[in-house]
């Protein structure tokens, strides 16, 4: 290249159609090469399946799922376990997967191979895609088929352990709730038993039993009170008719059964003004109703024992009667006594009660502590037991939405289907490439051939470089046998390209097909 030389457009144009042969060859030389080397490379097809995730069929309100781990964690937890070489390894048995390759290379390798040639890609939140490449387009789609299967297969028994593995775990935890729990209880039982009654809860109980004593107490001695006074009144009585009666009189004219009847009757009266005051079941009233029984008694005796008394004189039976009111009165007084000694027997058998009742009330504050302690355990323990309790029947119910099918699950959408056209190599990409590759070849060879010509083209050229005039121009002569020479060439040279492009195109076509026919 000459120095200072610039080149217009059109100079480049001249110079590409002068170098037109070099581009030209060196384009179809790549475009031959790459096609040459695209039908050496050995087809490899592709055959994939999507899989479509179902959720749960029961709302998730009714039934609480076990398995909460998210579509993401789960395929590839899955993906480890179906590209795992236990799996990967049986499939290749029984589909006699890459029999050269396992002849000369051990079966990890061949693992390995197999493993490339999985391809799991998510396409969206809720579906995902296996797919398989194999040199033949039916062990592609019966791979790719058989993954999927393995897939689904996977993901249900995962489910289902993980559900069972979830149900034992909380069965294991609610036997030893139950265990602490009836333990506690047994502690509890005991510690009521021994502290029977003296309990906080039975506060409020001790304190009415020992109101309920006392008022007892208290009534017992206002009866004790009124029975005094009552034994005073007729022990006065008594005195005044033993002092109006002499010592050898035996009555004013009346008999012994006639003051018993008198006496009878006095007592009766007696009842009925207590009976009007009192209730029937006060001991006044009771201790009344025995001394009229006792009256009773005695007067029948008396008068079956003198049947015909002698009427006696009136002086006689007034001293009788004076008698046998002092005698009465008497009677009534040891009744009374009887009486007042049974009511103070009851008073200190209620007062040892109250007492007893008293220690109990005194106990309260020292158990209470101990048994707000173990409340506050049992009832730690029984909502932990409740709880656990109300998660292993969720978790028993979530097993059976698995094992019933009805909880989330895999469903395959599209089947793997037989592919018509080779995944690898793509040919006319690679044909494309060599073009470009000739292009920038031919470019460039053309481009090097230029920097090394010197020749001057133009007048101007002359000018500029030899600063000389040009006298005259001289135009090239071309004989007609240099002419038909080099029109002869350009056709054996179109023909030779044609006839080369022809033979490879007609190459691979036959390639192709028969590979395609063969397969």
């Amino acid at each position: 290249m000459l120095p200072g030389r610039q080149y217009s457009p059109e100079d480049l144009l001249r110079l590409l159609w002068y170098r037109r042969w070099i581009v030209g060859i060196a384009v179809l030389l790549c475009m031959l090469a790459a096609g040459v080397a695209s039908l050496q490379v050995k087809n490899l097809y592709r055959s994939e399946t999507l899989i479509l995730v179902i959720p749960q069929r029961v709302p998730e309100s009714y039934v609480r799922s076990t398995v909460t781990t998210r579509i993401e964690d789960r395929l590839r937890s899955l993906s480890e376990q179906v590209r795992s070489r236990t799996q990967l390894e049986k499939v290749i048995n029984d589909f006699n997967l890459y029999p050269e390759l396992r002849q000369s290379r051990p079966m990890e390798e061949v693992v390995g191979v197999m493993n490339a040639n999985i391809t799991i890609d998510t396409v969206r939140d809720d579906a995902f895609r296996v797919s398989f490449v194999s040199p033949t387009p039916r062990t592609a789609m019966i791979v790719a088929d058989r993954l999927a299967g393995m897939f689904i297969e996977e993901s249900s028994r995962e489910r289902v352990n993980q559900t069972d593995d979830t149900n034992s775990f909380l069965e294991t935890q609610l036997q030893d709730a139950r265990t602490r729990l009836v333990e506690h209880e047994t502690k509890l039982a005991d510690f009521r038993r021994r502290y029977s009654g003296e309990l906080p809860t039975q506060l409020d109980a001790n304190m009415k039993a020992i109101g309920n004593t006392q008022a007892e107490i208290q009534a017992l001695n206002e009866s004790i009170d009124r029975d005094r006074d009552r034994r005073m009144t007729l022990e006065k009585n008594a005195s005044d008719a033993l002092a109006g009666t002499p010592e050898t009189s035996a009555g004013d004219g009346a008999t012994q059964a006639t003051k018993l009847v008198e006496q009878l009757e006095a007592a009766r009266g007696e009842l009925r003004a207590l009976q009007l005051r009192l209730k029937p079941e006060h001991p006044d009233v009771i201790a009344k109703k025995r001394a009229v029984a006792d009256l009773e008694r005695r007067a029948q005796a008396e008068a079956s024992a003198d049947p015909a008394p002698a009427p006696p004189t009136k002086s006689a039976a007034a001293d009788l009667l004076r008698q046998a009111r002092a005698r009465g009165y008497q009677t009534e007084i040891a009744n009374l006594d009887r009486q007042i000694g049974q009511k103070e027997t009851d008073i200190s058998r209620l007062k040892k009660v109250a007492a007893d009742y008293q220690k109990r009330i005194d106990s309260v504050p020292g158990h209470e502590s101990e048994l707000t302690a173990l409340m506050r355990d049992y009832e730690t323990l029984q909502k932990i037991y409740t709880n656990l309790l109300a998660k292993k029947e969720d978790s028993k119910i979530s097993a059976n939405l698995e094992r019933q099918q009805v909880g989330e699950q895999f469903k395959m959408l599209d089947p793997a289907r037989l592919p018509e056209q080779p995944y690898y190599p793509n040919r006319l990409r690679t044909t494309m490439i060599g073009l470009g590759v000739g292009l920038m070849l031919g470019l460039g060879i053309a481009g090097f051939l230029e920097y090394r010509d010197t020749t001057l083209r133009t007048e101007d050229e002359i000018v500029k470089m030899l600063i000389l005039p040009v006298v005259a121009a001289i135009p090239i002569m071309v004989a007609v046998a240099e002419r038909r020479r080099q029109r002869r060439n350009v056709v054996v040279m179109v023909a030779v390209s044609f006839l080369m492009a022809a033979g490879t195109m007609a190459g691979f076509l036959w390639r192709y097909g028969f590979l395609a026919r063969l397969h």
